[in-house]
């Protein structure tokens, strides 16, 4: 199920504040590269929870 919109605006990386993409895997980070976890429809926004995203 895909995050609504209005949440994609107003979050942000919290490692680099950089935007973030929706992508099947979860939210990628165009600043730093980091992908964040989305699990039961809610994104896990921890970096530690992070993981580099493959090119």
């Amino acid at each position: 199920m895909p995050l609504d919109p209005r949440l994609l605006e107003i979050l942000c990386c919290p490692a680099c504040h950089g935007d973030l993409l929706e992508k099947a895997e979860g939210l990628h980070c165009q600043g730093c590269g980091l992908l964040y976890p989305i699990e039961d429809g809610i994104p896990v926004m921890l970096v530690d929870q992070a993981k580099k995203a493959q090119p």
